[in-house]
Protein backbone atom coordinates (compact mmCIF):
# COMPACT_ATOMS: atom_id res chain seq x y z
CA UNK A 1 0.00 0.00 0.00
CA UNK A 2 1.38 3.40 -0.95
CA UNK A 3 1.70 6.03 1.78
CA UNK A 4 0.36 9.51 1.15
CA UNK A 5 1.00 12.33 3.61
CA UNK A 6 -0.21 15.92 3.68
CA UNK A 7 1.53 19.08 4.81
CA UNK A 8 0.63 22.73 5.34
CA UNK A 9 3.06 25.55 4.62
CA UNK A 10 2.74 29.25 3.76
CA UNK A 11 1.79 30.82 0.48
CA UNK A 12 4.93 32.23 -1.09
CA UNK A 13 7.42 30.63 -3.50
CA UNK A 14 9.99 30.63 -0.68
CA UNK A 15 7.62 28.70 1.58
CA UNK A 16 5.98 26.37 -0.95
CA UNK A 17 8.29 25.56 -3.87
CA UNK A 18 11.10 23.91 -1.87
CA UNK A 19 8.62 21.74 0.03
CA UNK A 20 7.26 20.39 -3.25
CA UNK A 21 10.73 19.88 -4.73
CA UNK A 22 12.14 18.04 -1.70
CA UNK A 23 8.97 15.95 -1.42
CA UNK A 24 9.43 14.81 -5.02
CA UNK A 25 12.99 13.79 -4.17
CA UNK A 26 11.70 11.91 -1.11
CA UNK A 27 9.09 10.07 -3.15
CA UNK A 28 11.72 8.95 -5.64
CA UNK A 29 13.80 7.63 -2.76
CA UNK A 30 11.14 6.08 -0.51
CA UNK A 31 7.87 5.88 -2.44
CA UNK A 32 6.18 8.06 0.20
CA UNK A 33 4.10 10.81 -1.40
CA UNK A 34 3.61 14.20 0.28
CA UNK A 35 1.07 16.76 -0.95
CA UNK A 36 1.38 20.36 0.27
CA UNK A 37 -1.29 22.97 0.85
CA UNK A 38 -0.51 26.61 1.60
CA UNK A 39 -2.01 29.49 3.56
CA UNK A 40 -1.42 33.23 3.54
CA UNK A 41 1.36 34.79 5.56
CA UNK A 42 -1.24 36.38 7.84
CA UNK A 43 -2.86 32.99 8.51
CA UNK A 44 0.55 31.41 8.97
CA UNK A 45 1.31 33.86 11.76
CA UNK A 46 -2.00 33.43 13.59
CA UNK A 47 -3.88 30.22 12.62
CA UNK A 48 -4.29 27.71 15.48
CA UNK A 49 -1.75 24.90 15.16
CA UNK A 50 -4.12 22.51 16.93
CA UNK A 51 -6.64 22.79 14.07
CA UNK A 52 -3.96 22.16 11.47
CA UNK A 53 -2.60 19.14 13.36
CA UNK A 54 -6.00 17.48 13.08
CA UNK A 55 -5.88 17.72 9.27
CA UNK A 56 -2.22 17.42 8.30
CA UNK A 57 0.76 15.16 8.91
CA UNK A 58 3.22 18.06 8.67
CA UNK A 59 2.90 21.67 9.72
CA UNK A 60 5.40 24.41 9.00
CA UNK A 61 5.47 26.55 12.14
CA UNK A 62 7.11 29.63 13.67
CA UNK A 63 9.02 29.18 16.95
CA UNK A 64 6.71 31.29 19.19
CA UNK A 65 4.11 28.52 18.83
CA UNK A 66 6.11 25.98 20.84
CA UNK A 67 4.64 26.80 24.25
CA UNK A 68 1.12 26.41 22.91
CA UNK A 69 2.14 23.23 21.11
CA UNK A 70 3.48 21.71 24.33
CA UNK A 71 0.26 22.56 26.15
CA UNK A 72 -2.07 21.24 23.45
CA UNK A 73 -0.05 18.06 22.79
CA UNK A 74 -0.78 18.38 19.08
CA UNK A 75 2.73 17.64 17.75
CA UNK A 76 5.18 14.78 18.06
CA UNK A 77 8.54 15.56 19.64
CA UNK A 78 11.32 14.93 17.12
CA UNK A 79 13.97 13.92 19.66
CA UNK A 80 13.26 10.23 19.05
CA UNK A 81 15.51 7.50 20.38
CA UNK A 82 18.51 6.42 18.34
CA UNK A 83 18.92 9.64 16.34
CA UNK A 84 20.88 11.78 18.74
CA UNK A 85 23.89 12.02 16.44
CA UNK A 86 21.70 13.36 13.63
CA UNK A 87 20.14 15.94 15.94
CA UNK A 88 23.54 17.03 17.18
CA UNK A 89 24.59 17.58 13.57
CA UNK A 90 21.42 19.59 12.87
CA UNK A 91 21.98 21.76 15.93
CA UNK A 92 25.65 22.31 15.09
CA UNK A 93 24.71 23.26 11.54
CA UNK A 94 21.91 25.60 12.54
CA UNK A 95 22.49 29.30 11.95
CA UNK A 96 22.14 31.46 15.03
CA UNK A 97 19.49 30.22 17.45
CA UNK A 98 17.24 28.70 14.79
CA UNK A 99 17.49 25.13 16.12
CA UNK A 100 17.25 26.05 19.79
CA UNK A 101 14.19 28.22 19.16
CA UNK A 102 12.18 25.03 18.64
CA UNK A 103 13.50 23.38 21.81
CA UNK A 104 11.06 23.64 24.68
CA UNK A 105 10.66 21.83 28.00
CA UNK A 106 13.28 19.26 27.14
CA UNK A 107 12.01 18.29 23.69
CA UNK A 108 12.56 19.29 20.08
CA UNK A 109 9.23 20.23 18.48
CA UNK A 110 10.45 21.19 15.02
CA UNK A 111 13.60 21.34 12.93
CA UNK A 112 14.57 24.64 11.30
CA UNK A 113 14.20 24.45 7.53
CA UNK A 114 14.08 28.20 6.87
CA UNK A 115 16.13 30.86 8.66
CA UNK A 116 15.27 34.56 8.74
CA UNK A 117 15.34 37.68 10.84
CA UNK A 118 14.58 41.31 10.22
CA UNK A 119 17.28 42.66 7.90
CA UNK A 120 17.56 45.58 5.47
CA UNK A 121 16.25 45.63 1.89
CA UNK A 122 17.49 48.16 -0.67
CA UNK A 123 17.34 48.88 -4.40
CA UNK A 124 20.81 48.34 -5.92
CA UNK A 125 19.85 50.23 -9.08
CA UNK A 126 19.18 53.38 -7.05
CA UNK A 127 21.49 53.33 -4.05
CA UNK A 128 25.25 52.93 -4.11
CA UNK A 129 25.03 50.48 -1.22
CA UNK A 130 23.00 49.55 1.84
CA UNK A 131 22.31 52.19 4.46
CA UNK A 132 24.62 51.70 7.43
CA UNK A 133 23.39 54.32 9.92
CA UNK A 134 19.94 55.26 11.20
CA UNK A 135 20.45 58.95 10.52
CA UNK A 136 20.89 58.04 6.85
CA UNK A 137 17.66 56.04 7.00
CA UNK A 138 15.81 59.08 8.33
CA UNK A 139 17.29 61.26 5.60
CA UNK A 140 15.87 58.91 2.96
CA UNK A 141 12.56 58.72 4.82
CA UNK A 142 12.18 62.50 4.71
CA UNK A 143 12.48 62.22 0.93
CA UNK A 144 9.69 59.62 0.80
CA UNK A 145 12.04 56.83 -0.27
CA UNK A 146 11.62 54.44 2.66
CA UNK A 147 8.98 51.93 3.72
CA UNK A 148 8.49 49.56 6.65
CA UNK A 149 5.90 46.75 7.05
CA UNK A 150 3.66 47.57 10.02
CA UNK A 151 0.73 45.21 9.56
CA UNK A 152 0.40 43.12 12.75
CA UNK A 153 2.50 41.42 13.97
CA UNK A 154 5.29 43.25 12.13
CA UNK A 155 4.95 46.50 14.05
CA UNK A 156 5.73 44.52 17.20
CA UNK A 157 8.65 42.82 15.45
CA UNK A 158 10.12 46.25 14.67
CA UNK A 159 9.62 47.27 18.30
CA UNK A 160 11.39 44.10 19.46
CA UNK A 161 14.30 44.67 17.10
CA UNK A 162 14.84 48.31 18.02
CA UNK A 163 14.71 47.53 21.74
CA UNK A 164 17.16 44.63 21.54
CA UNK A 165 19.46 46.51 19.20
CA UNK A 166 20.07 49.25 21.78
CA UNK A 167 20.84 46.64 24.42
CA UNK A 168 17.44 46.61 26.15
CA UNK A 169 15.75 43.45 24.80
CA UNK A 170 12.17 42.76 25.78
CA UNK A 171 11.73 40.22 28.56
CA UNK A 172 10.81 36.61 27.79
CA UNK A 173 8.67 36.29 30.91
CA UNK A 174 7.93 38.10 34.15
CA UNK A 175 5.71 40.97 35.18
CA UNK A 176 6.55 43.32 32.29
CA UNK A 177 7.70 43.13 28.69
CA UNK A 178 9.95 46.17 28.89
CA UNK A 179 10.81 48.95 31.32
CA UNK A 180 8.32 51.82 30.77
CA UNK A 181 10.93 54.52 30.12
CA UNK A 182 12.79 52.34 27.61
CA UNK A 183 9.59 51.18 25.94
CA UNK A 184 8.38 54.75 25.44
CA UNK A 185 11.71 55.79 23.93
CA UNK A 186 11.69 52.86 21.49
CA UNK A 187 8.06 53.46 20.55
CA UNK A 188 8.61 57.18 19.98
CA UNK A 189 11.50 56.43 17.63
CA UNK A 190 9.40 53.94 15.69
CA UNK A 191 6.53 56.44 15.59
CA UNK A 192 8.76 59.13 14.11
CA UNK A 193 9.90 56.77 11.41
CA UNK A 194 6.41 55.39 10.70
CA UNK A 195 5.08 58.92 10.22
CA UNK A 196 7.66 59.63 7.53
CA UNK A 197 7.14 56.24 5.84
CA UNK A 198 3.38 56.82 5.44
CA UNK A 199 0.07 55.29 6.50
CA UNK A 200 -0.03 52.73 3.70
CA UNK A 201 2.64 50.75 5.58
CA UNK A 202 0.10 49.80 8.25
CA UNK A 203 -1.67 47.59 5.70
CA UNK A 204 1.46 45.82 4.45
CA UNK A 205 3.37 42.73 5.51
CA UNK A 206 6.92 42.05 4.23
CA UNK A 207 5.70 40.31 1.08
CA UNK A 208 3.52 43.28 0.11
CA UNK A 209 6.37 45.74 0.71
CA UNK A 210 8.88 43.69 -1.29
CA UNK A 211 6.41 43.23 -4.15
CA UNK A 212 5.96 47.01 -4.26
CA UNK A 213 9.69 47.52 -4.05
CA UNK A 214 10.27 45.28 -7.06
CA UNK A 215 8.16 47.47 -9.37
CA UNK A 216 10.05 49.70 -11.84
CA UNK A 217 8.30 52.86 -10.65
CA UNK A 218 8.39 52.04 -6.94
CA UNK A 219 9.11 54.94 -4.60
CA UNK A 220 10.83 52.59 -2.15
CA UNK A 221 14.62 52.60 -2.15
CA UNK A 222 15.22 51.23 1.35
CA UNK A 223 13.42 49.21 4.03
CA UNK A 224 15.58 49.19 7.18
CA UNK A 225 13.64 46.48 9.05
CA UNK A 226 12.01 43.67 7.09
CA UNK A 227 12.22 39.90 7.09
CA UNK A 228 14.65 38.76 4.43
CA UNK A 229 13.17 36.98 1.40
CA UNK A 230 15.81 35.41 -0.80
CA UNK A 231 13.67 35.06 -3.98
CA UNK A 232 13.62 38.86 -4.38
CA UNK A 233 17.43 38.85 -4.42
CA UNK A 234 17.49 36.61 -7.49
CA UNK A 235 17.57 38.01 -11.02
CA UNK A 236 14.19 37.91 -12.72
CA UNK A 237 11.98 37.15 -9.69
CA UNK A 238 10.46 40.63 -9.95
CA UNK A 239 10.93 43.40 -12.52
CA UNK A 240 13.55 45.03 -10.34
CA UNK A 241 15.90 43.12 -8.08
CA UNK A 242 16.00 43.86 -4.35
CA UNK A 243 19.26 43.52 -2.44
CA UNK A 244 19.55 42.68 1.26
CA UNK A 245 22.04 43.65 3.97
CA UNK A 246 22.50 43.81 7.74
CA UNK A 247 20.26 46.18 9.67
CA UNK A 248 21.49 49.77 10.15
CA UNK A 249 23.35 50.59 13.36
CA UNK A 250 24.58 53.68 15.19
CA UNK A 251 27.45 54.37 17.57
CA UNK A 252 29.48 51.41 16.41
CA UNK A 253 26.85 48.86 17.44
CA UNK A 254 26.93 45.46 15.73
CA UNK A 255 23.78 44.36 13.84
CA UNK A 256 22.34 42.72 16.95
CA UNK A 257 18.86 42.12 18.32
CA UNK A 258 16.84 41.51 15.15
CA UNK A 259 13.63 39.58 15.90
CA UNK A 260 14.19 36.00 14.78
CA UNK A 261 11.78 34.58 12.21
CA UNK A 262 12.14 31.61 9.89
CA UNK A 263 10.18 28.37 10.03
CA UNK A 264 10.47 24.80 11.22
CA UNK A 265 8.93 21.54 10.11
CA UNK A 266 6.78 19.83 12.73
CA UNK A 267 4.97 16.48 12.73
CA UNK A 268 1.35 16.13 13.84
CA UNK A 269 0.66 13.92 16.83
CA UNK A 270 -2.35 12.60 14.92
CA UNK A 271 -0.46 11.32 11.88
CA UNK A 272 -1.12 7.70 10.99
CA UNK A 273 2.47 7.33 9.82
CA UNK A 274 4.71 8.77 12.56
CA UNK A 275 7.86 6.92 11.49
CA UNK A 276 7.64 8.03 7.88
CA UNK A 277 6.75 11.59 8.86
CA UNK A 278 9.62 11.92 11.33
CA UNK A 279 12.02 10.46 8.76
CA UNK A 280 11.07 13.16 6.28
CA UNK A 281 11.54 15.89 8.89
CA UNK A 282 15.11 14.74 9.47
CA UNK A 283 15.67 14.51 5.72
CA UNK A 284 14.48 17.98 4.73
CA UNK A 285 16.40 19.63 7.59
CA UNK A 286 19.68 17.88 6.78
CA UNK A 287 22.63 19.85 5.47
CA UNK A 288 22.86 17.92 2.21
CA UNK A 289 19.23 18.60 1.28
CA UNK A 290 19.28 22.19 2.53
CA UNK A 291 22.35 23.09 0.47
CA UNK A 292 21.04 21.09 -2.48
CA UNK A 293 17.41 20.75 -3.58
CA UNK A 294 15.95 23.05 -0.91
CA UNK A 295 18.18 26.03 -1.70
CA UNK A 296 18.09 25.53 -5.45
CA UNK A 297 14.29 25.40 -5.60
CA UNK A 298 13.81 28.86 -4.09
CA UNK A 299 14.05 28.05 -0.40
CA UNK A 300 15.85 30.07 2.25
CA UNK A 301 17.67 27.32 4.18
CA UNK A 302 17.87 27.00 7.92
CA UNK A 303 21.20 25.19 7.70
CA UNK A 304 24.41 27.23 7.85
CA UNK A 305 26.03 25.03 5.22
CA UNK A 306 23.84 26.75 2.64
CA UNK A 307 24.45 30.25 4.06
CA UNK A 308 28.22 29.99 3.54
CA UNK A 309 28.05 28.17 0.19
CA UNK A 310 29.71 30.29 -2.50
CA UNK A 311 27.59 29.00 -5.38
CA UNK A 312 24.34 29.73 -3.55
CA UNK A 313 25.56 33.20 -2.63
CA UNK A 314 26.54 33.86 -6.22
CA UNK A 315 23.02 32.99 -7.40
CA UNK A 316 21.47 35.37 -4.86
CA UNK A 317 23.88 38.31 -5.14
CA UNK A 318 25.32 37.43 -1.72
CA UNK A 319 21.98 37.53 0.12
CA UNK A 320 23.35 35.11 2.72
CA UNK A 321 26.79 36.67 3.16
CA UNK A 322 25.30 40.16 3.51
CA UNK A 323 22.69 39.29 6.17
CA UNK A 324 24.36 36.49 8.11
CA UNK A 325 25.75 38.70 10.90
CA UNK A 326 22.27 40.04 11.65
CA UNK A 327 20.78 36.54 11.78
CA UNK A 328 23.58 35.18 13.96
CA UNK A 329 22.88 37.91 16.53
CA UNK A 330 19.07 37.71 16.33
CA UNK A 331 16.78 37.73 19.35
CA UNK A 332 14.39 34.86 20.09
CA UNK A 333 10.83 35.87 20.91
CA UNK A 334 8.89 34.58 23.96
CA UNK A 335 7.47 31.09 23.47
CA UNK A 336 5.27 30.43 26.51
CA UNK A 337 1.71 29.14 26.18
CA UNK A 338 -0.41 32.26 25.81
CA UNK A 339 2.17 34.25 23.89
CA UNK A 340 0.48 34.12 20.49
CA UNK A 341 -2.66 36.05 21.56
CA UNK A 342 -0.36 38.54 23.31
CA UNK A 343 1.62 39.04 20.09
CA UNK A 344 -1.55 39.99 18.22
CA UNK A 345 -2.89 42.24 20.95
CA UNK A 346 0.41 44.02 21.50
CA UNK A 347 0.80 44.63 17.76
CA UNK A 348 -2.61 46.26 17.59
CA UNK A 349 -1.84 48.52 20.54
CA UNK A 350 1.48 49.57 19.05
CA UNK A 351 -0.29 50.52 15.84
CA UNK A 352 -2.81 52.57 17.79
CA UNK A 353 0.08 54.50 19.32
CA UNK A 354 1.93 54.87 16.03
CA UNK A 355 -1.23 56.30 14.46
CA UNK A 356 -1.59 58.84 17.28
CA UNK A 357 -4.68 57.26 18.84
CA UNK A 358 -2.92 56.43 22.10
CA UNK A 359 0.03 57.94 23.94
CA UNK A 360 3.29 56.03 23.99
CA UNK A 361 3.17 55.79 27.79
CA UNK A 362 -0.37 54.39 27.79
CA UNK A 363 0.55 51.93 25.06
CA UNK A 364 3.53 50.55 26.99
CA UNK A 365 1.45 50.30 30.17
CA UNK A 366 -1.24 48.32 28.35
CA UNK A 367 1.30 46.06 26.64
CA UNK A 368 3.02 45.31 29.95
CA UNK A 369 -0.30 44.48 31.58
CA UNK A 370 -1.30 42.28 28.64
CA UNK A 371 2.08 40.52 28.80
CA UNK A 372 1.68 39.76 32.49
CA UNK A 373 -1.88 38.47 32.11
CA UNK A 374 -1.01 36.34 29.06
CA UNK A 375 1.36 34.22 31.11
CA UNK A 376 -1.48 33.05 33.37
CA UNK A 377 -3.05 30.99 30.54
Amino acid sequence: MSIKLRGMTWSHPRGYDPMVAVSALWKDSTGVEIAWDKRSLQDFESFPVEDLAARYDFIVIDHPHVGQITHEKCLLPLDVAGRGIERAALRAGSIGQSYDSYTWQGHQWAFPIDAASQVQAWRPDRLAGPVRRWDEVFDLARQGRVAIPLRPPHSLMCFYTLAAHIGAPCHLDGSSLIAPKTGVAVLERLKQFAAMAGRSNFEKDPIAVLDDMGLPDSAIDCVPLIYGYVPYARDGFRERRVAFADIPADDGLPPRGSALGGTGIAVSAKTKYPQEAVDFAYFIASGAVQVGTFAHSGGQPGHDQAWVDEAINLQTHCFYHETRATLEAAWVRPRYNGYMPFQHGASERINEALLGRMSAAACIDEINELFWKSQAV
